[in-house]
């Protein structure tokens, strides 16, 4: 399985697999993708042990390599990044990704699968199934156009039912499976010192400049960006990057990522994004220009330098004891994330914080975590959790493990944390949340409010932003960050719809950034702002938005409903499946420990075993799961024995049985005896086969036993009695396996044969759609013949205009009467297609099931005593 995802959400999806899930994974970029080569593999891909995460960017880039792995599944994160594939000139990374996994099972996952024209959607369906809709201009004929009716909308809803399923988090929170939070935005202003604003000032007019030697009049956009989030930071950051930057010169270099690991996320950032990173050419200039550049940067850093104190700082730091206060009087702990663009800057915060009171109670979290304070909680931490599950072998996972436990104790009461390095983390136990640097980036500003505004949230979550009152951009930013994305403040935060406009938050960052550089005037930059401001829809164009709801809004319709009904069944389902485990766990594990017949947890050769994964990681237990370690053994070794040369006799203990009292029915045979056949029978169905289990039971006055409580009697502890000699009630037996068998069939047959239409009607309105797609074409090339046609007879044009158009128009016409020939020949090959799809179909569903006798009892059901000793489970 493959998940391919935005660059910033990689670390986010391993993180959410192992914890909610405790499926391990691997995220592939460059780097693992060379060392995986370099060790001796051809197919990097393949040799992942787990599912592999990549971004979207790699993922075009090894599209050749993708193509040739056999992937059970492969999943689209922010699919709308899709959407546009269908178009001529749409991305060409898009286009890359749906050649080379055409073949493949897909899942597309958007909040936002059409934003402005229906055209998206059929973009985001042909990744899926190429061949859904007949062709692009039979989608938009029918129903894009202007013209397209209600009744179009409503042919077009029903053909989206079987591949397109909405749920909104409205509606999960309606259904009552989770109870959001809030958040609520305060914001901290505080009015810079001179020094900091001439500082700024004279910085973002050197960086506004196109002669200076540094960036010159072509800078590359991520260097110009790099060194805006630094100035924006600290001067404590500044100076770090004005002492790198003067060295380069000094070496005759122009600025270039690689001269400043301050700013951590650019990696990311740099996949995100489609320009280049190679600054590293000699810069040809003469001595004179960078000795004066040289000198001019040598007063920006003695300036840098002699600022002691930065007025943002000294204000979250007054502030900052109340709002804890605050979090604490709701219930929520003493406990404050503070995140910073600026490694520097970091520790300058932690340095500032340690002697004003919180000495001891500061953790870090950043791409590194190489200060003593982190090894040494790293170190204790591999200590303590040796042997466990909660130990990846990952120094970089089990590190930020390490910080998150060490920040989550009673010692330690702030986690200042850096973009790169909080990426994957989930900190709901903390209510308090301070941007101390606010990214310009909307997606990175959602996505460090969702560590702590997620699911298992006690309270309501308070989000601090820091805002220097004299400065214009970062006022801007945050007023588009919260009028316009709506981040700090409601129930669900940044609106799904908004976010669904950018295709990529870098994108946003560039735009702010060229508003900011081409600026000259404080009315410039405002106007600027305001135009920006104008093209984020909020609100989408009224008759397309009345279109969207008709698609998808109606389909909302019955998502609570159902998503009620599939929580009830989930309390009802889970458990049993866990007992069911837990049953085989008593038959095969002899020297097993249970704190008691009903628990779910117990110990074997030294280690505890739980069927609850939240208690397994709190306790460094291990999670005992059916398809993945000690579960998968004890389950496949159970399933391979043959029990069909003997006979053997059981006694049946529901009275024993140690988790509830499920097994009412079959507690209602004590005291009988009988006789029990299981088989498993196999059906084909569309591209799989379908297996049931059948159990024929009878009790020794051939009274039939319904199979739900033949079943309960299988999960009963149960004991061994040896080999029974006598022969079973077959007759009575083979009748109700025939007819259970006979019921079987009939319902798979019924639904493939529910299948196989639905599967004929998509196919035929294929085959109409390629008829309307030839049309749409012939019309179309009609319809610029005859504009050509109007040209010709411009009485301005010239006579080698006219041959020209002339010969445009012959090979336009060509072009259309090859179309009409091929017509009805097309038209009859996509009705073959469908014959022949049909056929092959049919040929697959019509194969005759199959019956496997498993094994025979002969059964008695007694009183059950204390401990369950066996138990027919698997």
């Amino acid at each position: 399985m493959i998940l391919i995802v935005p660059a910033s959400l990689r670390k986010q999806w391993q993180q959410e697999l192992y914890e909610k899930f405790s499926l391990r994974s691997e995220i592939i970029e460059a780097t693992t993708y060379r060392a995986l080569r370099q060790a001796g593999n051809r197919r990097p891909f393949e040799a992942v042990d787990g599912i592999v995460i990549v971004s979207y960017e790699f993922a075009a880039r090894k599209a050749d390599d993708l193509r040739q792995v056999r992937w059970d599944l492969v999943v689209f994160d922010e699919a709308h990044r899709l959407r546009n594939v269908y178009r001529k000139g749409g991305s060409a990374r898009a286009k890359d990704l749906k050649d080379a996994l055409q073949d493949h099972f897909k899942i597309l996952l958007t909040a936002t699968p059409l934003q402005n024209s229906l055209m998206e959607l059929y973009g985001i369906i042909s990744i899926i199934d190429d061949e859904h809709f007949g062709g692009e201009n039979a989608f938009r004929a029918q129903y894009a156009g202007s013209g397209a009716s209600s009744a179009a909308l409503d042919v077009l809803r029903d053909r989206l039912k079987p591949i397109c399923h909405r749920s909104l988090r409205r509606q999960v929170q309606e259904a009552g499976h989770i109870s959001f939070t809030k958040r609520n935005a305060k914001t901290f202003h505080f009015d810079p010192s001179q020094p900091e604003r001439d500082l700024y000032e004279q910085l973002s007019t050197f960086l506004k400049r196109t002669d200076t030697v540094s960036y010159g009049d072509r800078a590359n956009q991520l260097v110009v960006l790099q060194v805006r989030k630094i100035l924006g930071s600290s001067s404590f950051a500044v100076a770090k990057y004005l002492e790198a930057l003067i060295e380069r010169l000094q070496r005759r270099k122009a600025a270039s990522l690689s001269m400043t690991d301050d700013i951590e996320d650019f990696g990311t950032t740099i996949e995100e994004s489609d320009q280049d990173q190679d600054e590293d050419d000699d810069v040809h200039i003469t001595p004179e220009m960078i000795e004066a550049e040289i000198l001019e940067l040598q007063s920006y850093l003695a300036l840098a330098q002699s600022i002691a104190k930065n007025a943002k700082g000294e204000e979250l730091l007054k502030r900052l004891p109340q709002v804890m206060d605050e979090i604490h009087a709701k219930g929520g702990t003493r406990k404050a994330v503070i995140f910073t663009e600026s490694v520097r800057t970091q520790r300058y915060l932690r340095d500032l914080l340690d002697t004003h009171g919180y000495a001891g109670k500061v953790v870090l979290m950043n791409g590194s975590n190489s200060d003593d304070e982190s090894r040494r909680i790293y170190a204790e931490w591999l200590a303590r959790h040796k042997g466990t599950d909660k130990v990846s072998g990952s120094k970089s996972a089990d590190m930020k493990a390490a910080i998150v436990e060490a920040f989550k104790s009673d010692e330690k009461a702030i986690l200042i944390a850096t973009e790169s390095g909080a990426e994957g983390i989930n900190l709901q136990f903390c209510s308090l949340l301070v941007n101390f640097d606010l990214p310009w980036n909307p997606q990175r500003v959602e996505q460090r409010i969702g560590r702590c505004h997620r699911y298992g949230q006690k309270i309501d979550v308070t989000v601090v932003n820091m805002l220097d009152l004299t400065n214009q951009t970062e006022q801007r930013i945050h007023e588009l960050l919260s009028e316009k994305f709506h981040l700090f403040e409601g129930v669900f935060g940044a609106s799904d719809e908004v976010l669904g406009t950018l295709m990529s938050g870098v994108d946003f960052e560039k735009e702010v950034l060229r508003i900011v550089q081409e600026g000259r005037t404080p009315d410039q930059i405002e106007f600027e702002f305001n135009e920006l401001k104008s093209r984020i829809q909020d609100h989408i164009d009224a008759a397309f938005e009345a279109a969207r709801n008709k698609l998808l809004g109606e389909m909302d319709a019955t998502v609570v409903s159902k998503l009620q009904d599939r929580g009830k069944e989930l309390q009802r389902v889970v458990p049993e499946y866990r007992q069911r485990l837990l049953m085989v766990a008593h038959a095969e594990l002899a020297n097993a420990q249970f704190d008691h017949p009903g628990s779910e947890v117990f110990t074997i050769n030294g280690q505890t075993y739980t069927t609850e994964w939240p208690q397994a990681d709190e306790r460094d237990w291990q999670f005992f799961r059916v398809n993945e370690g000690l579960g998968a053994e004890l389950v496949e070794a159970a399933k391979s024995r043959d029990h069909t040369g003997q006979i053997v006799k059981v006694r049946f203990k529901p009275e024993s049985f140690p988790y509830g009292g499920q097994l009412g029915a079959a507690r209602g045979l004590v005291g009988q005896s009988g006789w029990m056949q299981v088989f498993k029978a196999v059906m084909p169905s569309a591209n799989a086969l379908r297996e049931e289990l059948l159990i024929a039971c009878v009790d020794d006055h051939g009274k039939p036993i319904k199979a739900e409580v033949a079943d309960q009697l299988l999960l009963a502890p149960a004991d061994d009695l040896g080999v029974e000699t006598q022969q079973p009630d077959e007759p009575r037996l083979s009748g109700i396996r025939d007819g259970l068998f006979g019921s079987f069939s009939d319902r798979v047959f019924k639904e493939n044969e529910a299948w196989l239409e639905a599967e004929s009607d998509r196919l035929d309105r294929y085959a109409a759609d390629v008829e309307v797609e030839l049309d749409a074409q012939i019309a179309a090339l009609e319809a610029e013949i005859k504009d050509l046609k109007k040209q010709k007879r411009a009485a301005d044009a010239s006579m080698q205009d006219k041959i020209e158009i002339t010969r445009k128009i012959k090979r336009m016409e060509n072009e259309v009467d090859d179309i009409k020939l091929s017509k009805f020949q097309r038209r009859k090959d996509a009705r073959r297609k469908v014959e022949d799809m049909l056929d092959e179909f049919a040929d697959q569903l019509n194969q005759k099931p199959t019956i496997q006798p498993l094994f025979t009892l002969r059964w008695t059901v007694a009183a059950g005593s204390s401990r369950p000793e066996s138990a027919m489970a698997a």
